[in-house]
């Protein structure tokens, strides 16, 4: 299962689509995102992934973590989302 990186302009709807999807597949979905703007549309597409996840059925949660990553040899703090079901 691959991580669903989220940036400041990812079209909300789109990562919840994507989010949605992968949580039906896989039976969870992590998202990832760095900066303010990245978490703010990764939230927003939570939300929306759990309204699109509750037409069928599926009542999901969402576990925020900090993780490390490394882009371009810089360490930098992220903000990693795990959406399963409740």
């Amino acid at each position: 299962m691959d991580i669903i990186k989220v940036s400041s302009r990812s079209r909300s709807t789109a990562v919840a689509g994507a989010i949605a999807g992968v949580v039906r597949e896989h039976g969870r979905a992590e998202v990832q995102a760095i900066g303010a703007g990245a978490v703010n549309q990764a939230i927003k597409a939570t939300a929306i992934a759990r309204g699109y996840l509750a037409l069928d059925g599926i009542d999901v949660i969402c576990i925020p973590a900090f993780t490390e990553v490394d882009i371009d040899g810089q360490e930098r703090t992220a903000v990693r989302l795990v959406v399963e079901p409740r």
